[in-house]
């Protein structure tokens, strides 16, 4: 992992910086996740506090990572956004308060109607079998075999 020391503008890409620092969105259809099917968990880019488990991505057609619920909900924190002739609600880590996404309530029914729109450049990836090594072990039970 980097060394959180760093200046944030050293650790991050400028896409992962522009988005989670500045509130930039990436392109649709054009970023590492959308269409990532791999098992693991999402860890924010800037902390590395767990998000949100494969488990509950899905595809919502709109070209960013969908999911349907928060791994852990109290790292999450949320704020009214106007920006662009919309109304929405913005999503934000509580420890780094690093820009995430956005928060609808268009999800499948079936998963709770929720839909967490989430920049894949605001997001960390750690497989399945990474989670021990990087010290995400408490997550494994998510994908054992039930």
């Amino acid at each position: 992992m980097n060394n959180p020391d760093q200046p944030l503008k050293q650790r991050l890409t400028p896409l992962q910086f522009a988005v989670t620092q500045e509130g930039a969105t990436e392109p649709p259809f054009h970023n590492a996740y959308w269409d990532h099917h791999e098992e693991g968990i999402y860890v924010d880019v800037v902390s590395g506090k767990p998000l949100f488990s494969s488990r509950d991505k899905f595809d919502s057609g709109c070209g960013w990572p969908s999911f349907a619920r928060p791994l852990e909900p109290e790292e999450l924190q949320y704020r009214k956004d106007f920006s662009h002739g919309m109304v929405r609600v913005e999503v934000r880590s509580q420890t780094a308060d690093s820009h995430l996404g956005h928060v609808f309530d268009d999800g499948p029914p079936e998963l709770g109607g929720i839909r967490y729109c989430i920049n894949s450049a605001a997001l960390r990836f750690i497989p399945n079998d990474r989670l021990e090594a990087e010290g995400y072990g408490a997550y494994r039970r998510l994908f054992e075999e039930d």
